[in-house]
């Protein structure tokens, strides 16, 4: 989801300061919610569950490592309890990916790439950092999290040429547009969408060259038609909702998630309470019937998980930050008390999922393609690396 204008603003100084907080990496940590992830209650999974989760590779298409914007968030190595959180997710790879926007997107996403590069850089025996879609299975493998890049927007583009520069850089994934008009096509909460620019086709040509994801969660009704169809690789929803289930605006129609899928793309289904269900109560349970609906519409090859959370769940989130979230958005969000959906508001969530869908019936293969392998095949077949030879492209 991340957050918007006034959000970003507060971002920008903590990406700034991220320079004098890594010399003080001794210093005791100010902010006390990173001393220790909060205490869950015990939570007991059948033996199933914990094997399908275990041998499966688990993508989550928008997943930010911490929702906590402050400097020592980025700057800090992890502590041994938020490591062994990581551990024991489930979650082989996170899209970690926030929105930038306006007149120093530029230097925002740079700033931001860089950040989370020196803090997976930090973080040598938790984490590697993705480059091609075959470092997902390596990370599988070494018992590692896998880290995608990603930005909720394009604005950073200030020409073409800006998206093998961002590429280079290790950005694997970006959003057209956020929730509001750019130069590139309409958000999703904007009274009037005008579908995908002149400069627009530019930008999507040039993703396409260099091997970078498309995304268009957050984008209006014609602009996300309008890139699937100008695309000419398979685009995404990294993390969205069925609006035949919730009438909501920044989840997809029917039409769209049909093209979607004609084109060979894939939805992450996420679980922000009020994109889940308009009423309570909302569980994990209903995430499930987004996946259903998918699954009924256009087949089980084109549905996955983008949680849009990190494994804290929002509701967690510093009190000051929390309410700066809540207060970026239109009143169309229509955010209730909570954002987190119940059971699925805690590090070993995916655990959840995999429950719910054994007792609607999926089989294990199924289920492994929903929590990541339809994700792999999507990436595998979009990402290229521009610095190999053609032959020995994957």
């Amino acid at each position: 989801m991340s957050a918007d204008t006034n959000f970003r603003l507060g971002r920008r100084r903590s990406l700034a300061a991220i320079a004098g907080s890594v010399a003080a990496l001794a210093v005791t940590r100010l902010n006390s919610s990173l001393a220790a992830p909060r205490t869950e209650p015990k939570r007991d999974y059948a033996a199933k569950v914990i094997d399908l989760v275990e041998r499966s590779l688990v993508i989550d298409m928008l997943g930010p490592l911490k929702l906590d914007f402050t400097p020592e968030a980025y700057a800090m190595p992890l502590t041994d309890a938020e490591a062994a959180m990581f551990r024991s997710s489930g979650i082989t790879a996170f899209h970690n990916s926030v929105g930038v926007g306006g007149l120093s997107a530029y230097d925002d996403a740079l700033q931001f790439i860089a950040a989370w590069s020196g803090f997976c850089g930090r973080n040598p025996d938790v984490f590697s950092l993705v480059g091609r879609a075959e470092d997902i299975d390596h990370a599988k493998a070494g018992k590692k999290i896998a880290v995608i890049m990603g930005l909720q927007n394009a604005d950073e583009f200030r020409e073409p040429k800006d998206v093998k520069v961002f590429y280079e850089l290790g950005l694997r994934c970006a959003q057209l547009t956020y929730n509001t008009q750019n130069l590139i096509g309409s958000g999703s909460t904007e009274r009037v969408d005008g579908g995908i620019s002149d400069y627009g086709i530019q930008i999507i040509k040039a993703m396409n060259e260099v091997g970078m994801l498309i995304d268009v969660s957050h984008s209006g009704d014609r602009t996300t038609l309008e890139a699937i169809e100008l695309s000419p690789k398979p685009i995404a929803f990294t993390h969205s909702n069925c609006r035949a289930l919730n009438d909501h605006p920044r989840l997809k129609t029917d039409e769209a998630i049909r093209k979607l899928a004609a084109h060979g793309g894939v939805m992450g289904i996420t679980g922000v309470r009020n994109f889940v269900k308009d009423k309570e109560p909302t569980t994990v349970e209903d995430i499930v019937d987004h996946i259903d609906h998918v699954v009924k519409l256009v087949g089980i090859e084109h549905v996955g998980i983008g949680t849009d959370s990190d494994l804290m769940g929002y509701d967690h989130m510093p009190a000051d930050q929390y309410k700066q979230l809540k207060a970026g958005y239109k009143a169309s969000y229509a955010f209730r008390d909570k954002i987190d959906t119940d059971g699925f508001n805690h590090p070993r969530k995916i655990y959840d999922l995999t429950a719910a869908l054994l007792r609607r019936g999926y089989s294990d293969a199924n289920i492994q393609a929903v929590l990541g392998g339809n994700f792999r095949r999507l990436l595998g077949s979009t990402w290229i690396d521009i610095k190999r030879k053609p032959e020995e492209k994957s």
